[in-house]
């Protein structure tokens, strides 16, 4: 089971391996039972909804200052199969 969370217009930064800084917002986040993990999608900021975007997703993890967390690479292909679900499952919610 999923339960996902959306976030009105809340950043990250990401830094690449070159230490290029990209601005990105939060579309929504969700946990898995089934991975006891938690997961966050991500798209480019300053972008609109008629704007084709890549949209990235990570594993959280959230240290204890409620704060700040880590972003982990999704390397299983289970596991890339119930994020994109989800995500589906996200967008045709938000259609109109």
């Amino acid at each position: 089971m999923t339960e996902h969370h959306e976030h009105e217009h809340e950043h990250i930064t990401i830094v690449d391996e070159e230490g290029n800084e990209s601005l990105y917002e939060v579309l929504f986040t969700f946990d898995s039972e089934d991975y006891g993990k938690n997961y966050i999608v991500l798209y480019p900021a300053g972008t609109s909804e008629d704007d084709d975007v890549e949209l990235l997703a990570y594993s959280y993890i959230e240290q204890e200052d409620g704060q700040s967390g880590s972003l982990q690479p999704i390397e299983n292909d289970a596991e890339w199969d119930m994020v994109e679900e989800v995500l589906n499952t996200f967008l045709a919610e938000e259609e109109f």
